[in-house]
């Protein structure tokens, strides 16, 4: 059975840092893609960085240069450094994986992944 667990998240004040984890099990093969999600309340889920199975990241320009996406193949770990969070960084966070078979609609798009986590909350204070 496929499973995405998400931790890390907590409460921050304005120029923080966390870290969030997520743990995959049960895939049969590396994920071509995995990625990390966020929704606010009232919005809708976007992509906010994603990596694909050689290493290379992608990022929205939201986040790019304050987050950093790492994997770690031996423990199964996808990992989110989030540094000088902003209130507006303030949601629900979901790791994704892709399906061993997918359609591309691009790193940052959710169409393209097929596993989700149950997320975990960021909230940012000023």
């Amino acid at each position: 059975q496929v499973q995405l667990v998400e931790s890390g998240g907590g409460s921050v004040q304005s120029g923080g840092s966390l870290r969030l984890s997520c743990a995959a099990s049960g895939f049969t093969a590396s994920r071509s893609y995995m990625g990390w999600f966020r929704q606010a309340p009232g919005k809708e889920r976007e992509g906010i960085a994603a990596i694909r199975s050689d290493g290379i990241p992608y990022y929205a320009d939201s986040v790019k240069g304050r987050f950093t996406i790492s994997q770690d193949n031996v423990k199964n770990t996808l990992y989110l450094q989030m540094n000088t969070l902003i209130p507006e960084d303030t949601a629900m966070y979901y790791c994704a994986a892709t399906g061993t078979y997918f359609t591309y609609y691009g790193a940052l798009n959710l169409r393209t992944y097929a596993y989700w986590g149950q997320g975990t909350q960021v909230t940012v204070s000023s």
